[in-house]
């Protein structure tokens, strides 16, 4: 029998694509051909930065890519219009174009499904024409995607008045821990619910927990389980049945549990080392505390000077993966130059036996993450048995903070970053917490734990196994209805 043909339709941006390709793996190993359709952002932006598919193509040779042409957009992109909102109406532009790909391989091909990312939910009216079962892989936490069903609620009660004035008022979503109001996205915060951005951003998320056949998430049921629970709780979007929860998780390059994540050790394993990993493979297990803030955060000298003198203080073995200052400042050059420019006097020479600023990926002997808590870094840190000192910047990241430090327990909250600045003083007394307290051990011992539940939860007989089989099922059975 010919095999069925799954198509992947990732929302624009590394951050959708990476958990998009780790996906295309799984499905692979389950006898499936992929198909991955790529619609170009509209224009380059923090939120959908371009990526080099033909890159991301070589690297994934048993995946097959293609390219949407560009669709029209100039009558969109009128003056002042926010990019994030541009990027989703050309997105739904896009379903012309996505349609005629998919009609032009349906009589050679027999598609099993399509799935989309968080952001291509419009990709449902191209389904729902084909007859094609369309599902959303869903980027975020679980707990996040609660928030999101239960949030027109929310933003009903508020009569246009938006969210920016509740402050810090706890907001409390079914299954979710209580966070301050201010620390949802900010677009939502800064615009009304009746502003053109906000309707167009619910109304996207909106269609993942009702038109979609169902959710596929990044993340493994016990690890959000009070989430997960909720979004299959009546209580959660009163008079509305959500689809099927599929937790997936974890998607990662380089993740555990899967013939596809060991190809990808093999290959890592065969690239040549860089200095800075020789470096930690002589440092004791769990020993040294990694920096790394993400492709779009980067410091103030200021502030790198402050993160310098408290890593100095501490006394800990640190990788720190530095990104200048941004451009256009009268903050310094390049890497060369920030021991004269950003450091305390005597930074780097100090401290060149138990630290190195480079940028770097993780590595075994990293014993806690100092991280921006992006969704895919969290996860990085869950699968590798690392607490986190979270210091997040924007998009959902002060959430997945409140998950991380009182759902998950794994993390501790860097004191500061919402003023803009965490002191020297705060930097010290949070590594010192979670790499020597008592407080610290037991959030190692949490860390632990969810280590080994992110493995099993991606072994043949995982939870994340079973619930990806019965994605794949379900799917089948419902084109064939559809057929």
């Amino acid at each position: 029998m010919e095999q069925q043909t799954v198509i992947l339709y990732p929302s624009p941006g590394v951050g959708h694509i990476v958990p998009m390709v780790q996906l295309a793996k799984v499905i692979l190993t389950h006898g499936y051909d992929v198909t991955m359709v790529i619609a170009e952002p509209a224009v380059s932006s923090p939120d959908f930065r371009i990526v080099d598919v033909g890159r991301v193509a070589a690297s994934n040779p048993a995946i097959t890519f293609h390219v949407l042409p560009p669709v029209p957009y100039a009558d969109l992109a009128v003056p002042g219009k926010h990019h994030f909102l541009l990027t989703l109406q050309v997105l739904r532009r896009y379903n012309d174009e996505l349609e005629r790909f998919l009609r032009s391989i349906v009589p050679r091909q027999r598609v099993h499904s399509l799935v989309a990312g968080m952001f291509s939910t419009c990709a449902v009216d191209v389904g729902a024409k084909l007859g094609v079962p369309v599902y959303t892989l869903f980027a975020s936490a679980a707990a996040t995607l609660a928030v999101v069903a239960q949030l027109p609620a929310l933003l009903s009660g508020r009569r246009g008045a938006g969210l920016k004035e509740l402050g810090d008022t706890p907001l409390r979503f079914l299954g979710v821990p209580p966070f301050p109001a201010s620390h949802l996205v900010r677009e939502l915060l800064e615009h009304p619910d009746d502003d053109e951005l906000c309707r167009t951003m619910v109304d996207v998320w909106t269609r993942s927990t009702t038109d979609a056949s169902g959710v596929l998430v990044n993340t493994f049921e016990s690890l959000e389980s009070p989430a997960v629970q909720a979004l299959r709780d009546p209580r959660c979007v009163p008079g509305c049945v959500l689809p099927p929860v599929y937790c997936v998780g974890p998607l990662l390059i380089g993740g555990d549990g899967t013939a596809a994540a060991a190809a990808d050790q093999e290959r890592a394993a065969e690239r040549r080392r860089h200095e800075c990993l020789e470096w930690l493979d002589a440092q004791p297990e769990k020993s040294v505390v990694f920096l790394c803030f993400g492709s779009r955060c980067a410091h103030s000298a200021e502030q790198l000077r402050d993160i310098a003198v408290g890593l100095d203080r501490s006394g800990q073995r640190f990788l720190w993966a530095v990104r200048t200052p941004p451009a256009g400042t009268d903050d310094g050059g390049g890497l060369e130059s920030l021991d004269d420019t950003l450091f305390p006097e005597g930074f780097l020479e100090r401290t060149k036996d138990r630290g190195l600023v480079v940028e770097v990926l993780r590595h075994p002997s990293t014993g806690a993450f100092v991280t921006h808590c992006g969704w895919n870094s969290t996860l990085e840190a869950i699968t590798g048995g690392v607490p986190m000192l979270c210091w997040p910047f924007y998009a959902e990241q002060q959430m997945n903070k409140v998950f991380v430090t009182e759902g998950m327990g794994v993390g501790v909250e860097m004191e500061g970053y919402s003023t803009g600045f965490v002191k020297s003083e705060e930097v010290e007394a949070k590594v010192r917490l979670v790499m020597e307290s008592e407080e610290g051990s037991r959030i190692r011992v949490r860390a632990a734990a969810l280590k080994n539940e992110a493995i099993a939860a991606m072994q043949d007989d995982g939870s994340s196994q079973a619930s990806f089989a019965t994605f794949l099922f379900d799917a089948k059975n419902l084109h064939e209805q559809l057929g």
